[in-house]
């Protein structure tokens, strides 16, 4: 495929240094090379902190000048030469998850994150520095994943699902959660602790659960958020975090020796007694998903975790199997997109009521999106 479909230029939000306000700019065009698909966005993800993130405020390390952004949908719009399935026009989920070739532990995250070694930085100092906050983008083939647009989007059929394609987007809150669940093996019919649940990532991880088959015990401060997850079903049972670990420990004991616990604590958690507790109401070789980003270290029952043989897995997003497999179970209807709200689409001009408004809404099924496209393509 040849890029003559491209424009020469697009519109873009671009920050030139660290922590200043971004603006949106007249760029080039990306072209394909190979290895590479040329992707147009239609809806790129704004996650609750995204402007904490850009103005300094939670530190991230990047390069700049560049473009920012995260996780998208879209349509690839040229290929480079060696691409043998994606099609002109295709409906893909962008992931932004982008890691070394010849070293799957060299990873960044699009848009935010440089990684956490040389070989990371790398990867977004070149090839990768830009990300999906633009019209055009260019993502690795193995990054664009085939969406079933007939099954999730088609009308008129019984087998269509009926989404509208802004709530595909929600496609990467799901997959952080699924990353980790996963990777502990949850199996259908075990008991997990999540914890906390009422975040955006943490209620993610309680619908992930529940459609991978396993009865949830979900934490939290917020009773209102923990209300709506008890409603998702009959296999949801809630508690109320109190930091009391006597408390705590009493009120999961109620529903047995849990099998597994998720924990996506944020990085404000610091000095939270509830790890602990959780890792103390496990099974004999129960297991353990940590994937919060607690800036400081947290004591661990080490001797409990030794008597009992518990397993610890630390996990950062996610592998590309998963990405076909979560796919997969939206495309069967095992796990459902309808209760996703879009609470704001906005051009990119809008960017920073669109971080105000993201941050306003971190909970399970709520997500805000960049529409880049919005000015100059009223038909997205």
């Amino acid at each position: 495929m040849t890029s003559a479909r491209l424009p020469e230029s697009q519109r873009a939000l671009r920050q030139l240094v660290y922590a200043a306000p971004l603006t949106v700019e007249t760029v080039p065009t990306p072209q394909p090379t190979p290895g590479s698909a040329i992707v147009k966005i239609l809806f790129a993800n704004v996650i609750s902190y995204m402007g904490r993130i850009y103005n300094g405020q939670r530190f991230y390390s990047y390069p700049t000048p560049f473009i920012p952004g995260f996780a998208a949908i879209g349509r690839i719009a040229a290929l480079g030469p060696d691409s043998v399935a994606l099609k002109h026009g295709q409906l893909v989920f962008v992931d932004c998850t982008i890691r070394g070739r010849d070293d799957p532990g060299a990873i960044i995250l699009s848009g935010i994150s440089d990684g956490h070694s040389e070989g990371a930085r790398k990867l977004m100092a070149g090839e990768w520095r830009n990300s999906t906050y633009a019209e055009y983008t260019k993502v690795p083939l193995e990054n664009c994943l085939p969406l079933n647009e007939s099954v999730l989007i088609g009308s008129g059929s019984d087998a269509a699902l009926g989404y509208e394609v802004a709530q595909l987007a929600y496609i990467s809150t799901l997959l952080v959660a699924y990353g980790g669940l996963r990777d502990i093996r949850l199996e259908a019919g075990e008991t997990i602790i999540i914890a906390p649940a009422t975040g955006g990532f943490g209620g993610a991880a309680v619908l992930c659960a529940l459609a991978m088959g396993a009865r949830v015990i979900a934490m939290g401060r917020d009773v209102d958020a923990l209300s709506k997850l008890k409603a998702l079903g009959k296999r949801v049972e809630i508690v109320k975090l109190t930091n009391n670990p006597e408390q705590d420990m009493a009120a999961l004991a109620k529903f047995g020796q849990a099998d597994a616990y998720f924990d996506i604590s944020p990085r404000e958690a610091v000095g939270t007694t509830h790890i602990k507790s959780c890792i103390l109401s496990l099974r004999h070789r129960g297991r353990v998903s940590f994937m919060g980003g607690l800036l400081e270290d947290t004591p661990l029952p080490l001797r409990t975790m030794m008597l009992k043989d518990l397993k610890l897995s630390g996990k950062w997003m996610y592998s590309r199997d998963d990405v076909v497999l979560l796919i997969k179970m939206i495309e069967i209807g095992l796990l459902s997109l309808k209760g996703v709200s879009v609470k704001g689409k906005f051009p990119l001009e809008l960017w920073q009521e669109a971080f105000d408004e993201a941050d306003k809404y971190n909970k399970a099924e709520e997500m805000v999106l960049l529409q880049p496209g919005a000015a100059t393509d009223p038909s997205i």
